[in-house]
């Protein structure tokens, strides 16, 4: 029997949505008047050359731990004393935040709502990492019936009440929804709340988003 399609596409934002940090060190040198190539670490794209980032991926630190200590380091080397996230992103990113959205993205996400399926973004530190006023300058997110983010609610992926938040805001059962997160234990706790699943590979976005696309019938272009 063919499975029935989905109805909502539930998308984590920084990694999925928006560009990572680790793809735009030249932008971020400009903006913050680094020389090029200062920035070395890569994350995902340099997993070996990056032991916080390897650690973050074992469980050792959190995702929040490793943003907060990139931070420090950034911003001692422009002089300053940087306490959280926001800062680094709104220095680095502040000016257009529409150039940090991946196309891929803005492309799924529209052929998606065209087609009358329900969005919603399940972050957990949409506002805690780019600031209140972020979501207002993205036009895309107008798109999104609901935004479900932890810096407000405190429950983090992968609790399995965060995943449950938002089922419950689009009033959907789990197996009706395609949830896409590009850390595979925010995916392994989707999946054991029974929602359908796809890891996101920072590294082919559009691969990423054709796998979700399909589960609504629809072809990513």
């Amino acid at each position: 029997m063919t499975r029935p399609l989905a109805k909502a596409l539930v998308l984590d934002f920084g990694g999925v949505i928006s560009k990572t940090l680790f793809e735009t060190h030249d932008l971020t040198e400009r903006a913050l008047g680094l020389a090029p190539c200062t920035l070395k670490w890569l994350g995902p794209f340099a997993t070996d050359s990056d032991p916080l980032w390897a650690a973050m991926q074992r469980g050792e630190i959190s995702e929040r731990d490793y943003w907060l200590t990139r931070s420090r380091e950034v911003g001692r080397m422009v002089g300053e004393d940087w306490r959280d996230m926001e800062t680094f992103v709104k220095r680095a990113r502040g000016a257009d935040p529409e150039t940090v959205i991946r196309p891929e993205a803005a492309r799924a996400i529209t052929l998606a709502a065209d087609a009358g399926f329900r969005l919603a973004i399940l972050s957990n530190e949409l506002d805690l990492f780019y600031g209140a006023d972020f979501r207002s300058r993205l036009s895309i997110l107008k798109r999104f019936d609901t935004i479900v983010d932890a810096t407000h609610t405190g429950i983090l992926k992968p609790d399995p009440r965060a995943y449950q938040s938002v089922l419950d805001e689009l009033a959907l059962e789990a197996d009706n929804c395609v949830f896409v997160d590009d850390q595979r234990r925010n995916i392994t706790g989707a999946a054991a709340c029974n929602m359908r699943t796809v890891l996101f590979d920072v590294r082919n976005p559009a691969a990423s988003y054709s796998e979700a696309l399909r589960h609504f019938g629809l072809q990513f272009e």
